[in-house]
């Protein structure tokens, strides 16, 4: 049987789709490479370039390729874009997410893994955010993602279908083996920012909001490598294979560090200044937002193994090498 992992040529597909290789699965992705990368899907996996919400393409890969589990990646991220154009994201992200979970459903595909995102939450009322905490969400990336959510949970009511779900916090890093890495010169991520303008592919960092109710004003959140997040996933598809009900759970370590906090770290680990410029806030970033994991951890044993950031800044810094060389 095989997993088909839409959005595979990105940013954490791509991770996922090396740590299922790394583990015998047979793989085939699904990409539209709006926003992926080919190269950075492995040679021996079928790559087919199409869209998720093409129903009739999903309905064939899923029936000819033999598929058993499907992991959805493919989606838009960047919140400040989809405050300005909040259609495109509903139209990605919610309404090409009910096109493959209806084709799932018809051809028989029972297990879905979800990449969802912590924005679910908004502005969180406490930090460490449980599963529990009310789903406020501030922004439209936010809010097409739990309408995924909604979707996913009512499908799995009434047919033979299950799904984890798992919310990520800000995800970093990149593949130790140098295999994949973040490659898209416009990524908003922090991390690799700060990496770009040490490197000095763009001119500055922009900080934005300095004004925050945080320690030193800056923005704080909860960084996970993506190699630990990959590693969710491959927990989250044993826990389905194993009969587990439909959850969400939260994907973070469990602490946070500010927007300056994270700059000096960039700073030690490449002996290099990162330039940075003050801006306002984004619109729809909250202050604070750091995981409570422990249902992720007590629940599927997940055991993080790189939950340094000296480490995620080192494996970012690398690969951004690696795109200069």
């Amino acid at each position: 049987m095989t997993v088909l992992v839409t959005g595979g040529a990105g940013y954490i597909g791509s991770h996922t789709t090396y740590a299922l290789l790394d583990r015998g699965e047979k793989v085939v992705v699904l990409d539209n490479l709006s926003t992926g990368v080919r190269s950075l899907v492995d040679p021996s996996v079928p790559l087919i370039e199409g869209d998720v919400g093409d129903k009739p393409l999903v309905r064939s890969l899923l029936v000819e390729n033999k598929i058993e589990a499907v992991i959805h990646f493919a989606g838009s991220i960047v919140v400040p874009e989809s405050v300005a154009d909040p259609l495109r994201y509903y139209g990605n992200n919610t309404c090409a997410s009910r096109s493959l979970i209806e084709a799932c459903v018809d051809e028989g595909v029972r297990h879905f893994i979800f990449s969802s995102t912590a924005a679910v939450y908004g502005t969180a009322a406490e930090n460490p955010v449980t599963e529990g905490a009310p789903k406020t969400p501030i922004n439209p990336y936010g809010r097409s993602k739990l309408m995924t959510e909604w979707m996913l949970e009512d499908a799995a009511r009434v047919f033979d279908f299950r799904y984890i779900a798992l919310r990520y916090f800000n995800v970093a890093g990149a593949d130790k083996q140098g295999r994949t890495g973040q490659s898209s010169p416009q990524a908003t991520h922090l991390i690799k920012r700060a990496c770009q303008a040490a490197l000095g592919r763009i001119p500055h960092l922009d900080v934005f909001g300095t004004d925050y109710p945080t320690t030193d004003g800056t923005g704080v959140r909860d960084y996970i490598h993506v190699t630990d997040l990959a590693n969710a996933h491959l927990m989250a598809l044993d826990a389905l294979r194993a009969g587990s009900t439909s959850e969400a759970y939260n994907a973070g370590y469990g602490h946070g560090f500010s927007v300056r906090e994270v700059i000096r770290a960039v700073e030690q680990e490449t002996g290099r200044p990162v330039p940075i410029r003050e801006a306002p806030r984004r619109p729809g970033d909250p202050a604070i937002l750091v995981a409570d994991s422990a249902r992720l951890r007590g629940l599927l044993g997940w055991q993080p193994e790189h939950a340094d950031l000296s480490e995620i800044v080192r494996s970012a810094y690398n690969w951004e090498r690696l795109l200069n060389s």
